[in-house]
């Protein structure tokens, strides 16, 4: 498995990453409601394409299967990061994290923040971490809780 940024063609499949992690993995901590209003049905590709390519996105390739990826800001904002629901604990989520805060420091990035979902704030954690505050959040009429998280590196 390699690490490498995001190209156009990577689209399509990470946005189903994206949509079936939700569906399968946060389930296991959010309700049915919640997982359907975060991740909708109606995937536009394009868009995707788009936000993955204004930011640095890296991208888990596991011989042409998209394993996870994760986005940094040159602010040091961590927004989307998600494990494909079938490599879930294998280390990918590491891996991508490692890239991450090695660009940051290239760029001169000392602080890195995230907003963690419930199932991912003990991800964050192990990665050096602390929760700045819990946090209700509103999407397509659904109230979410998450987590304000930082690190200094």
């Amino acid at each position: 498995m390699k690490i490498r940024l995001f190209q156009v063609q990577d689209a399509e499949q990470i946005a189903r990453l994206f949509h079936d992690t939700i569906r399968e993995v946060n389930i296991r901590d959010y309700s049915l409601e919640q997982v359907e209003a975060w991740a909708p049905d109606d995937i536009n590709f394009r868009d995707w394409a788009k936000a993955c390519s204004s930011k640095f996105t890296f991208v888990a390739d596991d011989e042409l299967i998209i394993a996870g990826f994760g986005e940094l800001e040159t602010n040091g904002h961590i927004d989307c990061f998600y494990c494909h629901k079938d490599y879930q604990r294998m280390g990918v989520g590491s891996k991508i994290y490692s890239a991450i805060e090695t660009k940051a420091r290239e760029l001169g990035i000392n602080r890195l923040y995230t907003e963690a979902s419930i199932t991912s704030k003990h991800f964050f954690i192990r990665m050096g971490f602390s929760v700045i505050k819990e946090q209700q959040v509103e999407a397509r009429g659904q109230t979410f809780i998450n987590f304000q998280m930082e690190k200094f590196i």
